[in-house]
């Protein structure tokens, strides 16, 4: 696929990955960056290729301005990625 939007070197799971974690609240874009070397507008990229156009309004209209999407812009207090319970095993 194209690799201006990063689908080139990602492989299906990488990309469903990649747009879980971008609608989660408490996981910034520099994690997405760390995991998978995709940059804020790389993700918006790949969100706008992968979702129909009403969802990826709704994902940007939800991530505009929310502080915890953006690590500099997040309360100290804020130390996780994802919510205690997201994970129970």
């Amino acid at each position: 696929m194209d690799a201006d939007n990063g689908k080139g070197v990602l492989g299906e799971e990488d990309v469903s990955r990649i747009i879980e974690m971008a609608w989660e609240d408490r996981t910034p874009f520099d994690a997405i960056e760390a995991s998978f070397g995709l940059n804020e507008s790389a993700v918006i990229k790949l969100m706008r290729a992968e979702l129909k156009p009403s969802s990826f309004r709704l994902w940007r209209k939800r991530v505009t301005g929310r502080v915890t999407k953006h690590g500099k812009k997040r309360p100290t207090d804020v130390t996780r990625a994802y919510c205690p319970t997201q994970y129970k095993r």
